[in-house]
């Protein structure tokens, strides 16, 4: 049956901008600080500072032409810039929607690519950027319209869209603008790309009434089990175009009234250990940082050796992990590492979310640590796949799970998981048929598969999307990629991509793997050898393995590998081959 959680009081406010205020009158003394690529304070402004720069970011995008209703496109990196663009256009009214700027993920070009085709897709009236994507952009579209006339792969023209430089709309004059106060909670307060880790992105209309329950469920997970004490301070590095980075740690920390350091994602990935140094300076407890699995094991795997002594992360309160599927072995190796800095497993604890929840749908509450234990059943082939448990619904909010027909499953069965909540989104911008596909009788279909267990918490499995059928038997791409990933010693590393592609006989599964090896006969003995651990484990033979250069697979926003866009290169022989 379905699972809930009883709601605490509501929140006074009913739109976004008017909570944003609320909070810098209530929180004087809070402040958000901005850190350099060593992870130090590099300029910090209060609550009534910053909203004082967003008025003022509001009044130049109104020089520039933006009304209120108008889709504005961010294409920033972490920076004031930034917060003054998109809150900016949230407080005039606008829309923002934040995409990745070049060089976050990908190569730079591919990265432009995407923001003018979301440009384009979404209508939008103006495209924040630096001068030099603006540049580069231009050059795009000239070479497309010239090499590439009359391919349909070709990123379409932005065609009204604005394109403004933000060094440019820094120095325009303007006067602050008066934030817009939208009485109907339901109102649409900006647009979040989706993951897009099994097709293209969609723009979720996130609305006041969704954001505002979510920050509230996010505040009751995270602080009743210390007896309702609350956070204090937030550390985090994550993409602000991304909903963990943007809802679960900026508008969070904002709007809740907790001190928040922000560290560039492009800092973390040179140098991850400088987000438990940052961590480190706040030992005085009640920290709140959140990352991916992947996150964690990169500092597992990249943080010099000796260093975590020199660590205090006894102040990390909670450390959230969600975003990707949790592996317990990342889990159990990160506790490990950091023992000596005095991090404990109760401290790390898995949640659940989406952009299409606004962000958080689930959460531990145990404080036991993450609690692994055997897929139930016959789900998985071969030997006992492990999973970790992501906790309870939020308050509101129910979970439930169904068999193929729709049918409500017990305990213990695995099938496709739903969800209603308040913090549910109001379907994809301009796409009807994808929202109703998604939304039915005010369930939220997830794609994500999973069950829940005697008390009502939830266990993922993987994506409805992306099963497997091979040989008459269920199997999840992540059995393949782990057991690989287990095989080549990565670490825990995500460095796989498994998928199927037609066969004489049925699908066949394919195995895409990034390495920096050279040598061809090693290459093609690691394939045997991986080929042979997967066959052993799940009775089910390779059709093809595929060697590409590091960094080669795609990925969300998020670091999630993207199954269906490496297929479709696969199938379109653009993988380029290593072996």
């Amino acid at each position: 049956m379905p699972v809930s959680t009883p709601s605490p009081e509501p929140a006074e406010e009913t739109s976004l901008q008017a909570a944003l205020l609320a909070s810098a009158r209530r929180h004087r003394d809070r402040r958000i600080a901005l850190l350099d690529n060593r992870g130090r304070i590099a300029e910090a402004r209060s609550f009534p500072e910053l909203v004082d720069s967003l008025r003022l970011g509001a009044g130049r995008l109104v020089a520039a032409g933006v009304a209120p209703g108008d889709r504005v496109i961010v294409c920033l990196p972490t920076s004031w810039q930034w917060l003054e663009t998109w809150f900016g256009a949230l407080l005039l009214g606008a829309l923002p929607v934040s995409v990745a700027p070049p060089g976050a993920l990908g190569s730079p070009a591919a990265q432009i690519r995407k923001a003018l085709e979301v440009a384009a897709r979404l209508d939008a009236a103006a495209l924040v950027a630096g001068e030099t994507f603006l540049r580069d952009a231009g050059e795009i579209l000239a070479e497309d319209g010239v090499a590439r006339r009359g391919d349909p792969t070709a990123v379409r023209s932005p065609g009204p869209t604005r394109w403004l430089a933000v060094e440019s709309l820094s120095r325009t004059s303007a006067d602050p603008v008066d934030p817009a106060l939208p009485a109907d909670p339901e109102q649409i307060a900006f647009l979040q790309l989706t993951s897009g880790s099994t097709g293209l992105p969609r723009a979720a209309e996130i609305s006041h009434r969704a954001v505002l329950h979510n920050v509230r469920a996010m505040g009751e997970a995270v602080d009743s089990p210390h007896g309702g004490e609350p956070t204090r301070r937030m550390v985090s590095w994550l993409p602000l175009y991304h909903d963990m980075g943007l809802v679960g740690c900026l508008v969070n920390s904002l709007l809740r009234g907790f001190d928040l350091d922000l560290l560039t994602p492009r800092a973390f990935l040179a140098r991850p250990w400088i987000w438990l140094e940052a961590i480190s300076r706040y030992p005085d407890g009640a920290v709140l940082s959140t990352a991916p699995n992947f996150a964690y094991q990169l500092c597992v795997e990249r943080t010099p050796a000796g260093l975590e002594g020199g660590l205090d992360l006894t102040g990390w309160r909670d450390a959230m992990t969600g975003s990707e599927m949790v592996k317990p072995e990342t889990a159990a190796a990160f506790c490990d590492r950091f023992a000596a800095a005095g991090f404990t497993p109760p401290q790390l604890r898995p949640c659940y979310g989406m952009a299409e929840t606004t962000l958080a749908t689930t959460f531990d509450r145990e404080l036991a640590g993450p609690r692994v234990r055997a897929v139930p059943g016959d789900a998985s082939v071969g030997v006992p796949a492990e999973v970790v448990c992501c906790g309870r619904a939020i308050i509101d909010s129910r979970v439930r799970v169904l068999d193929p027909r729709g049918a409500a499953l017990p305990a213990e069965a695995i099938g496709r998981v739903q969800v209603r909540s308040p913090s549910l989104f109001s379907g994809y911008y301009q796409d009807p048929q994808a929202t109703a596909e998604a939304l039915r009788d005010g369930w939220l279909e997830t794609g994500d598969l999973g069950f829940l267990d005697a008390d009502g918490e939830l266990y993922l499995t993987g994506r409805s999307k992306e099963l497997l059928i091979l040989h008459g038997q269920n199997v999840m791409p992540h059995e393949l990629e782990w057991i690989a990933e287990a095989e080549l010693e990565t670490g825990g590393s995500q460095r796989c991509a498994a998928f199927s592609v037609p066969g004489q006989t049925g699908e066949e599964p394919v195995l895409v793997m990034e390495t920096s090896e050279e040598d061809a006969t090693r290459l093609a003995d690691e394939a045997r050898r991986v080929a042979g651990a997967i066959g052993r484990a799940l009775g089910v033979p390779l059709r093809d393995t595929v060697w590409v250069r590091r960094g080669a697979i795609p990925r969300t926003s998020s670091g999630k590998i993207q199954r269906q866009a490496v297929r479709d290169l696969y199938l379109e022989g653009q993988l380029e081959r290593r072996a």
